[in-house]
């Protein structure tokens, strides 16, 4: 019975902390005392600073050979950890630490870029379904459903297979295109709970403007869901751009490190050295984590019905 009463006692004083805050606010309480947030934010803090730094935190230029005048034997050989060179290096004789360090840069930018486009596709489709109805939203989500029935790497890929020349540009457009059908079919749901809404329906009673109703009202509202899911696929940006690197179909130029470039590369040289693939498969694995931790966190915190 005490038990029971202490539990009462202790979702009586969490409510009491977020009365009269705003929902963020009330989040922000939840989070900061979260300790998967806190790790998934420490991780994707150190992968930002890394990234950002990497040009002068490299100690070496990730395109030139380790053994410098030994070029031969630097291609012949995979030198060892040495003096300098706390991971050795890979497979054409260059510092995998360094490799590693300007990889994160050119991975950051991916994700980024193409989550970017994707929620700017998806908002735009989202938007025109939920507030415009009909036959609009009919035509949209049909779209929707046929992209969302393909799986997502099996699209990314055939979409940058059409490229003729592959680069980094084509990667943060086939996984760009991969995101736009979720957050296309996430908003245009909030939105259409948004339509029915007290004050949705109090502005159209006042003689608002539909645009203004839409913009003003319904959109705001519903921004919440998809910026959480927005942090939960920048995870799936990553590991979706590392493995259209890791099948060919990345920035050919590996004079320009990208991880998933580095883990295909590896794979002619697992079987002896192991640690080739182990380092870039470990950083995409890190990070993807992080992302997802912070946004599994977000959403529960977010979500009314997850508040314990």
């Amino acid at each position: 019975m005490s038990t029971r009463t202490d539990k009462i006692d202790e979702l009586s004083a969490r409510a009491a902390d977020d009365a009269g805050v705003s929902l963020a606010a009330a989040a922000w309480r939840r989070l900061r005392r979260n300790p998967v947030f806190l790790a998934g934010a420490g991780i994707i803090v150190l992968f930002v600073v890394l990234a950002a730094a990497a040009p002068w935190l490299a100690p070496h230029d990730p395109s030139v050979p380790m053994l410098g005048d030994q070029v031969v034997k630097a291609r012949n050989q995979i030198p060892a950890v040495q003096d300098g060179h706390p991971l050795g290096g890979d497979q054409n004789g260059r510092d995998l630490l360094s490799r590693l360090l300007l990889g994160s840069q050119q991975t950051l930018l991916v994700g980024v870029f193409a989550t970017l486009i994707g929620l700017g596709g998806g908002l735009l489709l989202g938007t025109l379904a939920g507030a415009l109805g009909g036959w609009v939203d009919t035509v949209v989500m049909r779209a929707v459903d046929v992209m969302l029935s393909i799986p997502g790497l099996l699209l990314a890929v055939s979409i940058g297979a059409l490229f003729a020349q592959p680069n980094q540009y084509t990667v943060i457009l086939a996984v760009a295109i991969v995101q736009i059908p979720i957050f296309a079919r996430l908003l245009r749901g909030t939105m259409l709970a948004q339509r029915h809404s007290d004050h949705v329906l109090a502005a159209r009673s006042l003689g608002v403007k539909q645009r203004a109703i839409v913009f003003r009202h319904m959109l705001p509202n519903s921004l919440g869901p998809v910026i959480v899911q927005a942090t939960l696929v920048l995870a799936i940006a990553i590991i979706e751009a590392a493995a259209l690197s890791f099948l060919g179909l990345g920035n050919p130029d590996d004079r320009i490190p990208e991880w998933g470039q580095m883990l295909g590369q590896a794979q002619t040289v697992i079987d002896s050295h192991p640690q080739l693939a182990f380092w870039p498969a470990g950083c995409i694995i890190v990070v993807a984590l992080g992302f997802t931790l912070v946004g599994e966190s977000l959403r529960e915190a977010l979500d009314p019905k997850s508040r314990r």
